[in-house]
């Protein structure tokens, strides 16, 4: 069994879980951390019987405390950390826009990548070759939109956390990837975003013949990871070929 380890957040469905099939096939321990037990036992379970070495953790990335004690519960070092847990609610302009929502995406989306970066940095600092850190944030990131105000603000503090965090690490033995996917069709994260109303949800890609999937985005994921220890990929921006911007998307009739 590989003695490399990666850490993935929010592993219970989509970008995560498709990382961590991915990462798995490329020989990792993979450690499936999400809130939602069912779902990444149920992952681990697969992996387990494919011939992967793969054990769940129910966590919520929100819980300092939670964290700490995951943390704790890893072996002495940590290969790979992905910060993948976060996710949107609501499109409603900044004049109306619900501050509970704005304050949810900060605390997934930001503060939980800060709780368990800061809590396997010290793992990460040990890895044989190496280790990495790696957020997926978004295009939301990199540019506003419309309807995005809190969304938008949540994944451009996952990109500055990145960049400041590739600062204060330079010469040290890890490097920090970060991965801004466009538009990925998943069963969840638009109809999260709109409360469950899968009409809403399917209007965003209304016309797309091809939006990013899951596995699109892991497989990018995956090669970033397996560079050799010397090269970092700083910044990769994937997007589908009808996506030219957050505004400019070719929609058919």
């Amino acid at each position: 069994m590989s003695t490399r380890t990666a850490v993935i957040t929010g592993a219970s469905s989509g970008i995560g879980a498709a990382t961590a099939r991915r990462l798995a096939a490329e020989g990792y321990r993979v450690v499936l951390t999400a809130r939602r037990e069912d779902r990444i036992e149920a992952l681990a379970a697969e992996l387990t019987e494919a011939g992967h070495e793969a054990v769940a953790h129910v966590l919520d990335v929100t819980d300092p405390a939670a964290v700490t004690a995951f943390a704790d519960s890893l072996g002495d070092s940590v290969d790979v950390l992905v910060n993948n847990a976060g996710g949107a609610l609501g499109a409603d302009p900044v004049a109306t826009a619900d501050a509970a929502d704005w304050r949810t995406m900060y605390e997934v989306n930001v503060l939980g990548a800060l709780h368990v970066t800061q809590a396997l940095l010290p793992r990460l600092r040990r890895a044989t070759d190496g280790g990495t850190v790696l957020m997926v944030s978004s295009t939301a990131g990199l540019a506003t939109y419309e309807g995005g105000g809190g969304y938008v603000a949540a994944k451009h503090g996952s990109h500055v956390m990145a960049e400041t965090l590739r600062l204060e690490l330079c010469g040290e033995p890890v490097r920090v990837i970060e991965i801004a996917p466009g538009m990925v069709r998943t069963d969840e994260f638009a109809v999260n975003r709109f409360g469950g109303d899968k009409d809403k949800a399917d209007a965003v890609y209304a016309g797309v013949a091809e939006p990013l999937t899951a596995d699109d985005v892991a497989d990018t994921i995956a090669w970033t990871v397996t560079r050799p220890p010397h090269v970092n990929i700083d910044l990769l921006v994937v997007r589908p070929r009808a996506q030219a911007s957050n505004y400019k998307v070719h929609r058919t009739s």
